[in-house]
Formats: structure tokens, sequence, C-alpha cells
């Protein structure tokens, strides 16, 4: 029987384009205090055009700004540090609310330990969940694939693995440990997602694949129903 369900935080919960939106808004509002405009435009173009990794380079060389290493450095930080503005996806406000009354409720998340903390805290859902697993808190080496951060879980809510549910966006890493530990697994396959287009062999796929959070209510209700009929089965033999 299920108990707890279990969610990946960035674009299963919240669309992570909003934090990095946030992100380069707190980067321009820094820049403006150096005498730099237009960062966010740039920035902004540069990721829309699915630009990753050296974003901050390009912008400031096509402002023509002169940077070093250490500068690079400091953006960064403002970046991750910056409190952000985001809001949940409409579909997580409402899954969270309808099954925090009928399972455990609980959150694993990778990146950078004080990025993801203020992430919960901008969002305002820390009450919601029994257990939030920020993995950047035992070391890189343990971000998901890692079983460090399933294993937190089931150790803060004495659990099992088959009685809990793992939710995530990333097949290349969100699911192959979960199944591995026993959990069932189900991937939101949201139409702007970061990872939509992502093949990946079938010991790293989830169990289930869903497009929307409010998919969640019949797809558990339905096993329910299963695991219902299978203990009935037992009793009747």
């Amino acid at each position: 029987m299920i108990k707890a369900i279990i969610f990946d935080l960035d674009d299963t919960l919240f669309p992570e384009s909003e934090f990095v939106k946030s992100g380069f808004m707190a980067v321009d509002n820094y820049l403006k205090e150096q005498g730099i405009v237009g960062f966010y435009r740039e920035a902004l173009y540069l990721f829309n055009q699915g630009t990753r990794g050296n974003i901050f380079n390009l912008a400031l060389d096509q402002l023509k700004v002169d940077y070093d290493l250490d500068f690079i450095n400091k953006l960064v930080a403002v970046y991750r540090e910056h409190l952000p503005n985001i809001a949940l996806h409409e579909d997580a406000e409402w899954a969270i609310q309808y099954l925090k009354d009928k399972y455990k409720l609980g959150i694993i998340t990778d990146g950078f330990l004080v990025t993801q903390k203020n992430k919960v805290k901008a969002l305002g859902i820390a009450d919601d969940f029994d257990v939030v697993i920020f993995s950047d808190a035992y070391g890189r080496e343990n971000w998901k694939p890692s079983s460090v951060p399933y294993a937190k879980v089931m150790e803060a809510l004495q659990l099992k693995g088959e009685q809990l549910i793992y939710v995530g966006d990333n097949p290349a890493k969100d699911f192959v440990t979960a199944k591995k530990m026993g959990w069932l697994t189900i991937q939101i396959k949201r139409k702007q997602g970061e990872y939509l287009n992502i093949e990946v062999s079938e010991e790293y796929q989830a169990h289930f694949v869903i497009e929307s959070l409010f998919e969640l209510k019949d797809l558990l209700l339905g096993l329910e129903k299963e695991n219902k009929s299978k203990f009935e089965g037992v009793e009747n033999v």
C-alpha cells in the first residue's frame, strides 16, 4: 500500500524557467549598480535560444563588458543566492492540497544547497511536506541518481520502498535508483518541459508517464483498487 508520495522540485512543482528569469533579474540589478545595463535582455535571449552553461560570459560579451573569472563567479553567486520570484504550477498547488491529508509528502531535490533552500522558502511549501531532502547537503556526489537521498526519505518516514512513489521530470536521473529500491515512479512530462525529448533505456524509464499532476488522482485511485484486489485475492485463497 502506498503511504508516501515524494516529488522532485524543479520543473515538477514549479517552472524552473521562472527561477532562471528571476536570477537573471537579480544579476541585472547588481550590474546596474556597477553602471552596466542590458544584461537581462541579452541573457534571456540566449536562454530562450537554448544556450546553457556560459550565458553570463556571452551576455557580457554582447554588452562589450570586460570581465575576469572573479567577476563571473560573483555574478554566479548573486544568481544562486538570490531569493527568487517563483510560484507553483497550478496542478502542483492542487496536488499538494489534495494529497497531503491522504499521504505523507516529501521532496528530493538536487542543486546547490542555498539555491534549493531559497526556492522552497520562496514557494512557501515547507510546512506542507513531511520531509524535504536537499541532496547537496550530503555532497555533490550524492545528487540523484545516488541512493542516498532516497534512503534518507525512507529513514525519515520509516517506510519501505514499495510504500513510496517518486514523481519527477528527468528520466536521466530521477527514476533508475528509486526503481531499484522498490519505489513506484511517475514521470511528469509537461509540454514545455526541459527534458521532454530525452530518450533513455528501459531501466531509466518511469513506471507511469503523465502530462499533468491533475492525473495523479485517477492514477492513485487505480493503484489503490489494484492493491485492494490483490489483498482480497489473498484473503479468499
